[in-house]
């Protein structure tokens, strides 16, 4: 099993302390909002067939105040349905299945806030 990580920031979800705060039920509602949204894009992307799930880790201060960092380490089986993660491909398939990195369901996304490194 290999991990990649998965950094955005939503730009119409007001970060509090609480969000910041591990099982707080504001931080475990958020984490299955969010994870009810990114493991169905990365489903459908190319490593679909070896995509595990992403476990929602942190929330963090955007860079205005308001907007919420969404941190989140996501597993896939390394085999030979892919040949290997390519977090560029990755990348290009979240920015078109996220409208541009501009929506996540009924959240807005900052546009240059995308990030995959594994």
């Amino acid at each position: 099993i290999e991990q990649f990580t998965l950094n955005f920031t939503i730009t119409n979800l007001r970060f509090t302390t609480d969000l910041g705060t591990p099982h707080s039920a504001k931080f475990s509602s958020t984490k299955k909002t969010m994870q009810h949204y990114i493991d169905p894009l990365l489903q459908k992307s190319s490593i679909g067939p070896s995509f595990i799930s992403c476990k929602v880790i942190g929330f963090r201060s955007g860079r205005d105040g308001d907007d919420t960092g969404i941190d989140a380490v996501c597993s896939y089986k390394n085999d030979i349905s892919i040949a290997r993660f390519d977090r560029e491909m990755v990348y290009h398939e979240l920015s078109t299945m996220t409208n541009g990195v501009t929506k996540l369901g009924h959240y807005s996304l900052e546009k240059n806030s995308l990030y995959i490194d594994g």
